[in-house]
């Protein structure tokens, strides 16, 4: 079987029987898209050796991949061949046989200071244009007024629950329980779990916004629309978010995940267990979370660099 052929039957069959986000179907594509463009369409599945898998780990470093990069790829590749295996086309998968040698990275993760996220909520705040909703019974998706108490609305539901952006903008007005300040997430891999709006601002804030989104006769039941009444997508979320930046005089560039580990971050630098804040991001792996402790460190490191008395001139 030709390498083209069998990469077009496993996403078809695949699939079939899977369930996988949109993105997670998309990142499979790329990336066998990418191997293939490397081996050659017309490759023999069944010819495909060690030696080929290793020369495609050594274009990916010559094209200077990041080794979390090659480390998915890869992964992409074990799916599709074990696919082919279970489907008895091969005997083994070749991936058996190599083993990758990939330096982690340690890469810090990019947060907010505790005044760059408070300017970010100020500015937020302070764009709100008021408007005395109580007599209002319709209203438009492009009420100036109305983006502005959606946008206030979205950034604190980002931060207080540590949403991802892609999770944010799949809210329904129905994933909302109002009574417990919940939501329904619905996260990767078609895991669900609870996140909680833990403070009354918040809480008073989103329940306006949702009971204006209610009024709207839009044709989706999503809870954040755009201006123009259509689902609001992941990068309208962002440039929500730059344009915030901007006003709020922030010199970097701000992204909707930054605000997810600003808040991780946060967490367990106040004290909360790692546990805690594993279910609280929906990481199935805590060895995921452990990388915000890697923030932790960073911080205690500059402080120590700055602080210690050794660096003061005062060694004991």
């Amino acid at each position: 079987m030709r390498l083209s052929k069998a990469v077009a039957e496993f996403h078809r069959g695949y699939f079939a029987t899977h369930q996988r986000s949109k993105h997670t179907k998309q990142a499979y594509a790329i990336d066998l898209d990418q191997f293939l463009a490397w081996m050659g369409k017309d490759h023999s599945l069944a010819a495909l050796s060690p030696d080929d898998l290793e020369g495609w780990a050594a274009e990916l470093k010559r094209r200077d991949y990041a080794s979390s990069s090659i480390r998915r790829k890869f992964a992409t590749l074990r799916v599709f061949l074990n696919y082919w295996v279970r489907k008895g086309v091969l005997e083994r998968s070749p991936l058996w046989m190599i083993r990758l040698d990939l330096a982690p990275q340690r890469t810090l993760t990019k947060v907010l200071t505790v005044d760059e996220m408070r300017r970010l909520l100020e500015e937020a705040h302070r764009q709100v244009i008021p408007k005395d909703w109580s007599k209002v019974t319709e209203v438009g998706s492009s009420d100036r007024a109305l983006l502005s108490l959606r946008n206030v609305a979205l950034i604190e539901v980002l931060f207080a629950t540590g949403m991802r952006v892609g999770e944010l903008v799949a809210l329904s007005l129905s994933d909302y329980e109002e009574s417990e300040g919940s939501f329904l997430v619905h996260g990767k891999g078609s895991r669900q779990r609870l996140a909680f709006l833990p403070d009354e601002r918040s809480r008073a804030i989103l329940a306006e916004f949702r009971s204006l989104r209610q009024r709207l006769h839009l044709s989706h039941g999503k809870l954040f629309a755009n201006s123009r009444g259509g689902q609001l997508s992941v990068c309208g979320v962002g440039s929500v978010l730059s344009r915030l930046a901007a006003r709020s005089g922030l010199s970097r560039r701000v992204t909707p995940h930054m605000l997810r580990h600003t808040v991780a971050t946060l967490l367990l630098r106040n004290g909360a267990n790692l546990r805690v804040v594993q279910e609280f991001l929906g990481h199935s792996s805590i060895s995921t979370t452990e990388r915000y402790t890697q923030v932790c460190r960073g911080d205690l490191e500059s402080a120590l660099q700055t602080y210690h008395p050794n660096i003061q001139g005062t060694q004991l």
